[in-house]
Formats: C-alpha cells, sequence, structure tokens
C-alpha cells in the first residue's frame, strides 16, 4: 500500500474488518462464500506515521478495531466475484490507467444515526477515489450498492455514544496531506484473514501476491489535542 502494512484482519465479528469497515450503512458481501464466489475488496492505505497516528486516536475512543485495521479509505467494499484472474486483471487495468494523486483529509463527519461510524473527511483527491471506485465497481466486480459511495477513514465505530461525540469533536482540526501511488486488491480467504494478494502501482505494474510494504515517506498531519 500506499500506506501502513497489511490488514490481515479476521472478520469473523459483526464489525466487519479491513476492506468492509466502510459501513455507510452497514453492508455486507451477499454471495460471498456461496458456492465458488470468493470475496475481494480494495483500498488506498496510508503513510505509515499518519496511519498510526489515526490508528492511536482510533484506540483512544475506545474501539477494539483500532489493533486490527490499519487507517485507510475503502475503495470497493466486501464483493463477492466468481472469477479470480477477470478480477485481478480489471483491477491492474484499473490502477495501470490511474495517475498517482494527492490526499488531505480533514475534519469529521458521522453515518449516524444510520450507522454509528465518526470518519474524517477525504476533502482533496474526493472525486479521485469515487472515479476509481466507479471503475472498480464495473466488470467482474459489477454489484448493486444500498448507498452512494462516499470516501471517508474510519476513527470510531460502534462504540458509546459519548465516544463518538468525543471522536467528532476532538478531531475536527485533524488534517494530512500526503501522496497516493497504489491501492491494495484483498482477498478474504477461507479462515476469515484479508490477504493482500497485490499491491497495483498507479501507472504501473503490479508485483503479484507481494507483501504491503510503505512506498510513501511524505505525509504531514495535525490535529486538536
Amino acid at each position: 500500500m500506499c500506506a501502513a502494512g497489511q490488514p490481515n484482519v479476521k472478520t469473523d465479528t459483526p464489525r466487519g474488518a479491513g476492506p468492509d469497515n466502510s459501513r455507510q450503512p452497514a453492508v455486507t458481501g451477499t454471495g460471498c462464500g456461496a458456492g465458488d464466489a470468493m470475496c475481494v475488496g480494495v483500498i488506498l492505505g496510508f503513510p505509515p506515521g499518519i496511519a498510526k497516528e489515526l490508528q492511536e486516536w482510533r484506540a483512544s475512543f475506545g474501539d477494539p478495531m483500532a489493533e486490527v485495521i490499519p487507517a485507510h479509505i475503502t475503495l470497493v467494499t466486501t464483493t463477492p466475484t466468481q472469477d479470480w484472474e477477470a478480477t485481478r486483471d480489471h483491477v491492474r487495468e484499473v490502477a495501470r490507467t490511474q495517475a498517482p494523486f494527492t490526499i488531505t483529509i480533514s475534519g469529521t463527519g458521522s453515518f449516524r444515526p444510520v450507522s454509528p461510524v465518526v470518519f474524517v473527511n477525504v476533502e482533496q483527491g474526493f472525486e479521485e477515489c469515487v472515479q476509481l471506485h466507479e471503475k472498480l465497481q464495473t466488470g467482474p466486480l459489477e454489484r448493486r450498492l444500498p448507498f452512494p459511495y462516499h470516501p471517508h477513514v474510519t476513527v470510531a465505530h460502534d462504540v458509546a455514544q459519548e465516544n463518538l461525540d468525543e471522536a467528532e469533536t476532538v478531531l475536527s482540526d485533524y488534517r494530512a496531506t500526503f501522496p497516493v501511488v497504489s491501492m491494495g486488491l484483498y482477498e478474504h480467504d477461507t479462515n476469515g484473514i484479508w490477504q493482500l494478494r497485490e499491491e497495483l502501482d498507479f501507472g504501473g505494474d503490479s508485483d503479484e501476491d507481494q507483501q504491503a510494504e510503505p512506498t510513501s515517506t511524505g505525509g504531514q498531519s495535525s490535529a486538536a489535542n
């Protein structure tokens, strides 16, 4: 990823994890694991320093998933597919035609009352994320979602209302800017773990089954105390 490492997290919790942590409102990967269907997800990871900072904030709000979910932006939430090779080739082609871009996350928002989620907004790079999502969620990943796609960074999920309020207030002045040069294609394996299958460089080639490594050394962030 451009990013904080590989979120190999178990997803046998109702909370969800990995690429399915977008929750706006909660959505399950209908058809995943049924028959020959496999589940995949695509995310943008963060530079290590920013990911660590957001992970610490999330933990401070009492969210236990902070320990297992690195900060990320979901592009494709848990989606079933019958054809791995077609899916891989599709995601590779989208990455090949995408130029690197800059993301700025700033301020907070919430999906309440529909879903108990507080997030940091995607400001700069919002349209690029939407366009990537629209390109990715076609072909072998075509899927009708019950809500409009809204790129965001979850910082508190399914915790007490006062903790959600705190997260929304404390991080209201948070701001971070960093380059995005790749996206991660994940598979939900038979053990309930999200496994990184490929990290796909924008405008270039990918290395199949490589481990996630930081590809961004930059990034600036700040937050209210």
